[in-house]
């Protein structure tokens, strides 16, 4: 396998923990986990750890700024 020499880092997270989702919103974990709940917030469990995707963390963001 070839690594390239200069490879693109990645500057934007794929996907949030529920902590750091409330971090970059400012929204109180529990707020958090009940967005999840309602679908507002999509996220999948990947063995123990829930992750929540980025995209719909900066869809939430831009409705309500909206």
């Amino acid at each position: 396998m070839k690594i390239s020499p200069n490879p693109t880092p990645i500057t934007e997270a794929l996907a949030y923990s529920p902590k750091d989702a409330a971090r970059v919103t400012g929204l109180g974990l529990t707020t958090i986990y009940r967005l999840i709940n309602e679908g507002t917030l999509t996220s999948k469990t990947v063995g123990r750890r829930r992750l929540i995707n980025a995209a719909s963390v900066r869809a939430l963001v831009e409705a309500e700024v909206a």
